[in-house]
């Protein structure tokens, strides 16, 4: 019953916008076309209906919010429900003019509801003919809006997606800085209390108890393992040399020690741009992790004589790139179902710069080298 008294409102307002010429309809569907969303679409309806009339001189196009207690998109500000024109409007689905008689708020329906109100002025008396065209603009606006309303609901829901990943990455790295620190200071330290014990106990002991010497280097071996072990534990969950240096000179470090495991590579770090405030821990770890990833690949796979790694600062976003002359690969055959491993580090890569709202591309081709570039947001 309401689509069918929309589609007959539609009719009827078609019928009279075409009567003005076919510009009009097209200037509406471009608009409608368009990829805005709210606000945006809202202001660029309101354009259109000033641009259309005779006389008027202002134009708000308020949309409901999902609650439907808000009416929101005018460049006057949000409009609580029942308050002042534009809100009664909204509240009783029913147009009604401005006392001073130079304008009047006309409501948007779909399927039988109030979903917006266009509000117009003019400097003078509205003219009834402009009354008449804002009407018919309003029957028309009403699927516009509803598809700009859910756009703008996609997009939130898909930005609180993105803040929550991005937190719970944050909350994780928060959590690894806390092992590493409860680690270090507690277990890591009496390791190397017992070390120093098991030495004095071997130095004190007399020559003539040979088998007790040997339990004593025993125990100093097992002592020295677990800590060997600890401290990769404290690598694995966050890399001490962010916390003790930051990124650049972390990367940097990465290169030195790649370059000492394999002598003819020569790897270089440029790093340009700088940042108000320092990156957040959490983008730290993720474009360092990202970069290991990155030379480990080369390294392993790679054959490479020269690698780059690129460190850019912007206002909005960090740029990370690590670029080698290596044999390069098919990313095809890397990435076709149950083909190879490699796609794990890469994959694993890519979920790293996503879950923190960016991307990574990967360019590369046999015999070209290969090139890894993430880039991450920086929100305010």
């Amino acid at each position: 019953m309401n689509a069918g008294r929309d589609r007959a409102g539609a009719a009827t307002a078609l019928e009279l916008l075409a009567a003005r010429g076919p510009d009009l309809l097209v200037r509406i569907v471009t608009v409608a076309c368009s990829d805005r969303a709210l606000p945006d679409l809202s202001a660029e309806l309101a354009g259109l209906v000033v641009r259309s009339a005779a006389a008027l001189t202002f134009c708000d196009v308020h949309v409901l919010d999902e609650d439907e207690r808000v009416l929101e998109g005018g460049g006057t500000g949000p409009v609580p429900l029942g308050e002042g024109d534009v809100g009664w409007v909204a509240a009783h689905g029913r147009p009604r003019r401005h006392a001073d008689g130079r304008g009047a708020a006309v409501p948007v329906y779909s399927g039988g509801a109030t979903i917006g109100v266009v509000d117009v002025r003019s400097a003078g008396g509205c003219l009834p003919e402009d009354l008449e065209l804002v009407t018919a603009l309003a029957a028309l606006f009403a699927p516009v809006l509803c598809s700009g309303r859910r756009l703008r609901t996609a997009q939130e829901r898909e930005l609180s997606a993105e803040r929550f990943a991005e937190r719970a990455v944050e909350v994780q790295e928060a959590e690894r800085a806390r092992l590493v620190r409860d680690i270090h200071d507690g277990i890591a330290q009496r390791l190397a209390s017992l070390g120093f014990h098991l030495s004095a106990a071997d130095r004190a002991l007399p020559d003539h108890h040979r088998e007790a010497r040997e339990q004593i280097v025993l125990a100093r071996e097992l002592c020295e393992l677990a800590a060997a072990e600890t401290r990769a534990a404290i690598g694995g969950l966050r890399p001490p040399v962010l916390d003790d240096l930051g990124l650049s000179a972390a990367l940097a470090t990465l290169a030195r020690e790649a370059s000492s495991r394999q002598r003819e590579l020569d790897i270089t770090v440029a790093v340009s741009g700088e940042l108000e405030d320092a990156l957040a821990g959490h983008i730290q770890t993720a474009l360092y992790r990202i970069a290991q990833e990155a030379v480990g690949n080369c390294l392993a796979h790679a054959a490479a004589t020269t690698v780059d790694i690129v460190l850019e600062h912007d206002t909005d976003q960090v740029r990370l790139a690590v670029i080698d002359d290596g044999t390069g690969f098919s990313i095809q055959d890397v990435f076709a179902p149950g083909r190879r491993p490699d796609s794990y580090g890469l994959r694993g890569m890519a979920e790293r710069a996503e879950l923190l709202g960016g991307r990574l591309t990967v360019n590369s081709r046999p015999g070209n080298g290969t090139t890894i570039r993430a880039v991450v947001p920086l929100k305010p």
